[in-house]
């Protein structure tokens, strides 16, 4: 390991149009957990992240709130901020795309470009909403991807198979402004030339800057000619203009990027530090790290290392790419109402829980993380208050009463101490390697070795038979010391309850090298319980929280993109079904399973959330609609292979919409 590391880190802006969720915190609090630990071992180490202020979905809301998008950017910049700071992440500064620094800085690298040959200007067929009279940005289209086929994509780049193209290439695109048809017309649009940079994008790839994985999936690029890409858009459009015209953007996925730039220009402005050429010139010692999601990586991994070393700056030092979070095995999806907002979370549930959650499940690799709330409330109460804060709660009280709140040696008769001294540098490897996984397998299992340690030594027995004795003391002081190093091991996760234990064992701030040094003779302060254990009730409370919250800013967030065609709502497939059979689903207190008859020659298995107004007794035998054409979805229960169609608000007030009399088992619906 390089001593005196000076190491940049970013996470991925977020797009500020809407509040924060449980998916953009995985990132940050993976990001937060990584710069934490450089910390600790005394690096000059900077955090910087930004709002990502431009673009045609900011420009829409602001519209349809009658404000400006400046003030709609500067009420998301501060609410995520405040997200942010209860989630315990600790940015050196945060600031905005929408900003002066950065505008000078895009300004400067696209100059640059053009005067190395790197962008190129020509007229192309732009769609045209001949309906509203008005170019169309790639967010006002929609249509099937050209490459993977996957339909309701918008025109810029597809969400399914992260592949990039141009509006045009839409398959039976529409404009969500008005549902027709777009027509093409020209354009004169601006191009960055990628090509030029493919044999030095290659060698970056297949470096250790990019993961594995991704790489992989970078080929797919690579492989082929590098098409350029289009960095304007026609107004209308928020963002800033292309030097020398007054209707023409830069897109807002050239800009985004260099916000990290502009972010970390306006820290070192604000503190007075000259750093930022030395971590942004091309030849720059320093090291720069960007946490993104895989959704991104194409952006990061191509696009934004070419525009860097085209530009005469550094190229990153890697990207550090994860996967996304499920809840309860369900993919986020505003559409389809599976989001958890940050602040709904943090108006129920301690922080911390989430961190230590996520850095138990979190490798360096982009699988997905599933927060299943079952698995997440047995964990951490097992974990974090079953073993980790139990070592002082057990042991607290008796230094206090029996010996004046002192430590004193620690008991000769064990190696305990040395056995959780000496994984330190286990556990730094893997928190250098962002295995936080294995780091908190590797923290429970010395916990586990404490607890049992304090189980054989009973020192409450031995006071009620021969009092406070040394051996007692000693026992004492080497459960409480090797606290101390369990807390330092999860200071980077847990900084909020680390600095908490530090006030209780009278401490500084504890830096990665004090695993070295055992305490003797030190006093402590009277314990105060660091954690409580998960309530199953408040998670059903923050689940009702948010569900309402939902439901009161969908009319407010209603947009054009949200309606679909009268063709895609004319593709549901609605049947009759009788209800052969119904049964509640063990482990689940909203859902029945039911086993549906629609004519064909096998049933049909659909879980419904409607047990809190229906019995299995009240529907057997009885006829529902359903739509008898969804993609089949897997659940913690079982697969279900449809949906029945219900009204109402919800919970005890819902009802099956039933089809009318004489009607059978697999008959349309029309």
């Amino acid at each position: 390991m390089t001593e005196n590391r000076r190491i940049l880190v970013t996470s991925a802006l977020p797009y500020a149009n809407g509040s924060l969720h449980l998916g953009h915190m995985v990132e940050m609090i993976q990001t937060d957990i990584w710069v934490r630990f450089q910390k600790m071992r005394g690096h000059e180490c900077y955090y910087v992240c930004a709002s990502d202020a431009h673009g045609t979905p900011i420009m829409l809301r602001a519209l349809r709130e009658k404000r400006d998008p400046e003030q709609l950017v500067e009420h998301y910049k501060t609410e995520h901020k405040k997200d942010m700071v209860g989630f315990g992440i600790g940015l050196d500064n945060f600031y905005s795309t929408h900003s002066e620094e950065n505008r000078q800085l895009v300004n400067a690298i696209y100059q640059r470009l053009k005067a190395g040959g790197h962008i190129s200007e020509k007229s192309i067929e732009q769609a045209y909403d001949p309906i509203e009279g008005v170019f169309l940005p790639d967010r006002y289209i929609k249509g099937e991807c050209p490459i993977c086929g996957n339909a309701d994509q918008y025109g810029d780049h597809c969400e399914n198979c992260g592949r990039t193209y141009e509006s045009n290439e839409l398959k039976n695109p529409v404009s969500v402004l008005s549902g027709a048809t777009p027509e093409q017309r020209q354009s004169l649009h601006y191009f960055f030339e990628l090509d030029h940079f493919a044999s030095v994008l290659k060698d970056w790839v297949h470096s250790d800057a990019v993961p594995t994985e991704t790489a992989n999936k970078l080929n797919e690029w690579l492989n082929e000619t590098l098409r350029a890409w289009d960095i304007s858009r026609d107004a209308p459009y928020f963002g800033f203009n292309v030097p020398g015209t007054k209707d023409k953007f830069f897109y807002v996925w050239l800009d985004a990027p260099v916000g990290y730039m502009a972010s970390f220009k306006n820290m070192c402005d604000k503190n007075d530090k000259p750093l930022f050429d030395d971590f942004w010139q091309a030849a720059s010692p320093c090291e720069l790290y960007h946490f993104i999601g895989k959704d991104i990586a194409a952006f990061h991994g191509l696009f934004w290392p070419a525009m860097l070393h085209g530009a005469g700056y550094r190229m990153p030092t890697a990207i550090c790419v994860h996967g996304f979070l499920t809840i309860n095995d369900e993919k986020l999806s505003k559409s389809r109402g599976v989001m958890l907002g940050a602040r709904q979370y943090l108006n129920h549930l301690n922080p911390e829980c989430l961190r230590y959650y996520i850095a138990a499940r979190m490798s360096n690799g982009v699988d997905d993380i599933d927060l299943n709330f079952s698995d997440f409330t047995s964990r951490v109460n097992a974990d974090l208050v079953g073993k980790f804060v139990n070592i002082a709660s057990r042991c607290a009280s008796f230094i206090t009463r029996h010996f004046d709140g002192k430590l004193s040696h620690l008991d000769p008769g064990t190696d305990l101490w040395q056995r959780v001294s000496d994984a330190a540098p286990t556990i730094e490897d893997y928190y250098e390697n962002r295995e936080t996984s294995k780091a908190i397998r590797e923290i429970m299992e010395l916990a586990d070795l404490a607890n049992q340690y304090i189980n054989d030594k009973a020192p409450w027995k031995v006071v009620k038979q021969n009092g406070a004795t040394q051996e007692v003391h000693a026992v004492l002081t080497t459960a409480l010391d090797v606290f101390r190093l369990l807390v330092l091991y999860l200071k980077p996760v847990l900084p909020r309850v680390a600095e908490q234990a530090e006030a209780f064992l009278n401490l500084p701030a504890l830096r990665w090298q004090d695993h070295k040094t055992p305490l003797k003779a030190h006093g402590i302060n009277p314990y105060q319980p660091l954690m409580q254990r998960l309530n199953p009730n408040d998670i059903e409370k923050m689940m009702a929280d948010n569900q309402q919250t939902t439901e009161q800013s969908t009319p407010a967030q209603q947009t054009e993109e949200s309606f679909i065609a009268y063709d895609d709502f004319a593709k549901i497939d609605l049947r009759v079904a009788k209800i052969v059979k119904a049964e509640n689903v063990e482990g689940a207190d909203k859902l029945l399973k039911l086993t549906l008859d629609i004519g064909e020659t096998n049933p049909r298995t659909v879980f419904a959330g409607i047990k809190a107004k229906y019995t299995p007794e009240d529907l057997n035998g009885r006829l529902t609609v359903m739509v008898a054409n969804l993609t089949p979805r897997k659940m913690r229960f079982g697969v279900s292979e449809g949906m029945v169609l219900a009204a109402g608000p919800g919970g005890s007030d819902i009802w099956l919409i039933a089809p009318d009399s004489g009607a059978h088992p697999g008959m349309e619906v029309k």
